[in-house]
């Protein structure tokens, strides 16, 4: 049989698969990453892979001026969206793929940054992603942005400052604004990577509930993904 193959397209190296990487490991799935910055996007076919996979990072979905790569990671989104594949955008991803479905992506209220719970809709608790329902974990949350809800998408979770934190579109692309891929061992490398965006954020109030919330995080998003990634029937 041929192997499932997942494409990671990366904007920094600390935001990577996280967890996810297990998951992939454990169906023995070939995983493979694009560094978005330096990617040769003309040899890319966004079709492809049988999963894309669009991470994180701290530019933002609009800065296609001043980081010209954007533009063309976009068109590969556009294009693998219009081809209903399976697409999975985690942050800067998830604005990407709202940008790619025609929605305004803007500065948020405030920035959130931290752990805190998440809000499920109605369709979210019929979703795989009632397992990172509040009672069950609380959230990693790193952004400054937010996006208008995609038309015929269907919102499955936010939060009070980003109501629009989790949809899907069509049949086979989540999109994820906040972090449910993280490792807790991991965020000390996203504390040093990020510091220049922390502000007035004490880096040691997010250590402690890092040691507080990341282990129920990753438990119970081992459950959320895995259940996505079987209804995909890759």
């Amino acid at each position: 049989p041929i192997m499932t193959s997942v494409t990671a397209i990366r904007h920094v190296a600390f935001e990577d698969l996280g967890s996810l990487e297990d998951q992939f490991a454990a169906r023995k799935w070939k995983v493979n990453y694009l560094e978005a910055p330096v990617a040769d996007w003309g040899k890319f076919d966004p079709l492809e892979p049988d999963l894309l996979v669009v991470l994180g990072g701290p530019i933002g979905a609009n800065d296609g001026s001043r980081y010209p790569f954007l533009v063309q990671e976009l068109k590969t989104i556009e294009q693998r969206l219009a081809a209903e594949k399976p697409t999975l955008g985690i942050c800067l991803g998830s604005q990407l793929i709202a940008k790619s479905l025609g929605a305004a992506v803007y500065p948020a209220r405030e920035r959130e940054i931290g752990w805190g719970p998440l809000l499920m809709t109605r369709a979210g608790l019929a979703s795989p992603m009632r397992h990172l329902a509040a009672e069950h974990a609380f959230m990693f949350h790193w952004h400054g942005d937010t996006f208008d809800l995609p038309k015929d998408a269907v919102l499955l979770a936010g939060t009070a400052t980003a109501l629009h934190q989790i949809f899907t579109w069509g049949k086979s692309t989540l999109a994820i604004q906040c972090h449910p891929e993280v490792r807790g061992r991991d965020l000390e490398k996203w504390f040093v990577g990020n510091a220049a965006g922390l502000g007035s954020i004490d880096v040691r109030y997010l250590r402690a509930d890092t040691a507080r919330y990341a282990a129920a995080l990753e438990r119970q998003a081992g459950k959320c993904f895995k259940e996505w990634l079987d209804g995909l029937g890759l």
